[in-house]
């Protein structure tokens, strides 16, 4: 392995301030600095990731107050919620810090400590703006109409109290020169600017420490101050050597420093100018990348608890699953932007980035290999009859790695969505089943091969983004994920060997409607007494209702009914009542559908017979599956029997 991919890569995301429960952008950041600790690892690089949570300061103070908690018992209960949920997104970070740990409190006095002694620590009399939700405090020109906070637009207190300050002052000169050495220590770049003008403006020393609460770590003992407690953000900053182990165990300190900070644009200032600040004082190496990103809002709103808007990733992640929200984040705003989140933009993502593009090219290559090679696959006359189009993808493939580094998630998965058009745009042209009714089955095997190439290339560099979706096509090719594959076809431009292409279902099945009612749909459903949510609804086949009320004709011609031929089935783990069918309603794929008839229909009984098919229902959840229409039953005392065309019917032929 080269020196370079030997290389050690630091990645951290913020630690998340225990205020409030996890949001849509927390989750982001997060998912970016995962997706970019997966690449690292694939690449052969040495890797450690790191996230946590802040739990320090006045405000966690009050807010355990409030609740009737101590800070600790406050603090540990968000904490937890943090690290549930990562965990749940499988978020690979190697440590999970929190500044209540013990070793994180003696590494922050130990760099007090050395920067007192550096002589950049002092005392004297702190009289300024404090805002308490922000935990910083503003000069008198900052404010908004000389009492609001410039950052969260809340009032701000007069404090006047005893304080440590550190000389941010002397290293304004400093500063500017780090930012001068490489254009992009700040992403995007666009923010340099906005950071280099507000040091220009000259810096004020900044106060470190408060007398007025207590829930903080304390000064060193060696100082001999105890009434004193940190600032919150030196406490915080320090979190990405401590986790190193600066200050007690430094047998982790090798991977400083760190390859990126991200970061939201609300906290860049305390990132770009203290943090590097305070690793000058101690004689640290400073970071290599501090990106910022933006904010997300809800169909063009700001979200807010009042107006019931904030996004739960959560609840968005288990109805669209994980990496379909994975996917999205990451491609759908340009880092730095601000974002807007909405179902209808998410959907979309879904059917057609993944569906069209990505799933549906699966499915034409396992379909054409079946229908006319019994599954194989060679790619002995690839490069002689599409060497062309091989080309113009490997140029692709060699050029998006710079950037994910620069944190352009949205522009390298557009450059690796364009080898998916080369590869649709090769079928298209390449028509192999015309090419077999000419005899030609060496041009038809190579232009499926040319597909399942470029599939595996692009499994391989998307494997970060979306890390089960993309073993599963790398299985159904014939290959592992892996360092060495990623050396071998993305690096070296190598082809599959001969294969056996496996089926496996569609990735994406298609979705029509939101999965996730709006607080005012949630409001509206309460209202009118009905307990079911988007997704609840019971399949035809499972159990019905008995009794009906009246409807017109132009009401029932408004239901889309179908015959459907079962071309696949399976038993569901775990559920006594289901099973997955994939149906064919004459449609370019299959539909999945879960049915609830698993005690009377084995799918050996099923697979190659006709069913009737709701084919416009809004698609639902059973047990976190999709279930894209509903099969028409009839049960009486006697049992359950699918309702079936008399005679075999062409699939997705109308009824009614």
């Amino acid at each position: 392995m080269s020196e370079e991919k030997c290389k050690r890569v630091y990645i951290t995301t913020p630690i998340y301030y225990v205020n409030d429960v996890p949001h849509i952008g927390h989750a982001y950041t997060t998912i970016i600095a995962d997706t970019l600790a997966r690449y690292s690892r694939l690449a052969g690089m040495d890797v450690f990731f790191l996230t946590g949570t802040d739990e320090h300061g006045q405000k966690i103070e009050q807010a355990a107050k409030a609740r009737g908690k101590s800070p600790k018992e406050y603090a540990d209960e968000i904490s937890n919620r943090f690290k549930s949920l990562w965990d749940e997104f499988e978020i690979s970070y190697d440590r999970f810090i929190r500044t209540t740990d013990e070793e994180h409190i003696r590494g922050v006095q130990k760099a007090f400590e050395v920067m007192y002694e550096n002589g950049d620590i002092y005392k004297d009399l702190y009289r300024g703006h404090y805002c308490v939700s922000c935990e910083t405090f503003f000069t008198g020109q900052q404010l908004v109409d000389d009492e609001f906070c410039p950052e969260c637009g809340r009032s701000t207190s007069i404090v006047e109290e005893e304080s440590y300050f550190f000389r941010l002052s002397k290293y304004q000169e400093r500063l500017l020169e780090w930012y001068e050495s490489r254009p992009d220590r700040i992403l995007p770049k666009s923010k340099r600017n906005e950071v280099i003008n507000f040091v220009k403006s000259g810096l004020d020393d900044l106060s470190i420490t408060r007398t007025s609460f207590d829930w903080g770590i304390k000064l060193p003992e060696k100082i001999g101050d105890p009434k004193h407690v940190m600032y919150v953000w030196l406490d915080a900053l320090m979190n990405y050597v401590t986790a190193l182990g600066y200050g007690t165990d430094e047998r982790l300190m090798h991977y400083w420093p760190a390859k990126v900070h991200l970061i939201g644009k609300d906290i860049l200032r305390f990132h770009a100018i203290y943090w590097p600040a305070f690793l000058m004082s101690l004689g640290l190496e400073l970071p290599h990348h501090v990106a910022a990103h933006g904010w997300w809002t809800r169909n063009g709103e700001k979200m807010s608890k009042s107006k019931g808007n904030v996004v739960d990733p959560k609840e968005i992640a288990d109805a669209y699953g994980l990496e379909n929200f994975r996917y999205f984040m990451l491609r759908e705003v340009p880092f730095g932007q601000d974002g807007d989140f909405s179902q209808r933009a998410l959907i979309d993502r879904i059917n057609s980035d993944l569906g069209n593009d990505l799933g549906n090219l699966l499915n034409r290559i396992i379909g054409m290999s079946g229908k006319y090679f019994d599954f194989r696959i060679l790619g002995t006359d690839v490069v002689r009859h599409h060497g062309a189009e091989l080309k113009e993808a490997e140029a692709i493939f060699s050029s998006v790695e710079p950037y994910l580094y620069e944190i352009q998630t949205n522009r390298y998965l557009e450059e690796l969505w364009k080898t998916l058009r080369i590869a649709n745009k090769a079928i298209d042209t390449g028509m192999p089943w015309v090419k077999m009714k000419e005899g030609k089955e060496d041009e038809a095997m190579a232009t499926i091969a040319l597909v399942a190439n470029i599939l595996a290339k692009v499994a391989v560099l998307l494997h970060p983004f979306m890390p089960k979706t993309t073993q599963t096509i790398a299985e159904a090719l014939g290959f592992t994920i892996d360092h060495a594959s990623y050396l071998r076809l993305v690096k070296e431009g190598a082809l599959l060997e001969d294969f056996t292409i496996r089926k496996v279902p569609p990735l994406f099945p298609r979705i029509e409607e939101p999965l996730v009612e709006t607080p005012a749909e949630k409001a509206a459903r309460e209202a009118a007494g009905s307990p079911q949510k988007p997704g609840q609804e019971k399949g035809l086949a499972e159990e019905g209702e008995s009794g009906a009320n009246l409807i017109t004709i132009d009401q029932f011609f408004q239901v889309s009914l179908r015959v459907g031929s079962v071309v696949e089935a399976e038993e569901v783990p775990k559920s006594k009542k289901l099973l997955k069918l994939q149906v064919d309603l004459g449609e370019e794929r299959p539909r999945q559908i879960v049915a609830g008839i698993k005690e009377w229909y084995s799918p050996a009984d099923l697979v190659g017979t006709q069913v009737c098919v709701v084919a416009n229902l809004k698609p639902a959840k059973l047990m976190g599956m999709v279930s894209e229409g509903m099969i028409l039953a009839a049960k009486d005392e006697e049992g359950l029997s699918l309702i079936r065309p008399e005679r075999p019917k062409k699939a997705g032929t109308p009824i009614g």
